[in-house]
């Protein structure tokens, strides 16, 4: 499992010049124009950058990386989890499903493939 925190952000290329130039996340893992994800080469830690998410109702404020996110459903579901985002594969590849915490965080479940 691995959690990368969504920064919100107005424009993603001034964001990264500001991550880049300022804090060292030189590695950019992909970019769709709308997120970018960030990684600094010497700690391994990540962002991603986000404008606003391609299909989901709702920004997340994070990413919960899971090895089987259909699992992860079936148990949200299960214990009453409200499901901001059903759970589908997205046109880039990622399987995933939004939801909301308790306290009304917003997270996004995903399972990267390849």
């Amino acid at each position: 499992m691995g959690v990368t925190p969504n920064i919100s952000v107005d424009d993603v290329e001034r964001a990264r010049t500001f991550w880049t130039e300022v804090l060292g996340f030189s590695v950019v893992e992909f970019d769709l124009g709308w997120v970018t994800r960030l990684t600094c080469p010497t700690s391994g830690a990540h962002v991603q950058l986000v404008t606003r998410d391609a299909t989901a109702p709702e920004d997340s404020a994070l990413t919960v990386k899971v090895d089987d996110v259909d699992a992860a459903h079936a148990e949200a579901v299960a214990a009453g989890a409200e499901i901001v985002h059903p759970l589908g594969t997205e046109g880039w590849g990622v399987r995933r499903f939004f939801l909301r915490t308790p306290d009304g965080t917003v997270v996004n479940v995903a399972q990267h493939h390849g």
